[in-house]
């Protein structure tokens, strides 16, 4: 999983080998929260720092127009939104492209616990702004 073309590629490896775990503990077919809350558990366990359904301002040309949660800030620079869908839509990835724009973040994971094989996507935001 880690492959140094990916920025963070270590730490997206980390996270994505504790969803890994947690779908083979769990399995499919649970709600998004039961999900999130043993994600966070298991990031915990891993030591992973993040901070669950952070609230973050999304900005329109220099005003505020709104605040979104995102399921998971790992150290500040990594969004992780997780979804528990029988299957993605392209919706789903712009969807994580947009918050990463709106929060101005470079990375991120779209990880869907909702199929019987985990799936999950490494975002990259084309217009980070450093």
């Amino acid at each position: 999983m880690i492959n140094e073309k990916y920025k963070y590629s270590e730490l997206t490896g980390q996270i994505i080998g504790a969803a890994m775990e947690l779908h083979s503990f769990l399995g499919n077919g649970f709600q998004e929260v039961i999900y999130q809350r043993a994600l966070s558990h298991e990031l915990d366990l891993r030591n992973i720092l993040h901070t669950r359904e952070v609230e973050m301002d999304v900005m329109y040309k220099d005003i505020l127009v709104g605040q979104r949660r995102v399921d998971f800030l790992i150290a500040d620079k990594i969004s992780v939104e997780i979804k528990a869908l029988t299957q993605l839509e392209n919706v789903h990835l712009a969807q994580a492209i947009n918050y990463l724009e709106a929060y101005n973040l470079q990375i991120g994971l779209l990880i869907n616990f909702g199929e019987t094989k985990l799936k999950f996507h490494r975002l990259e935001n084309k217009k980070f702004k450093a």
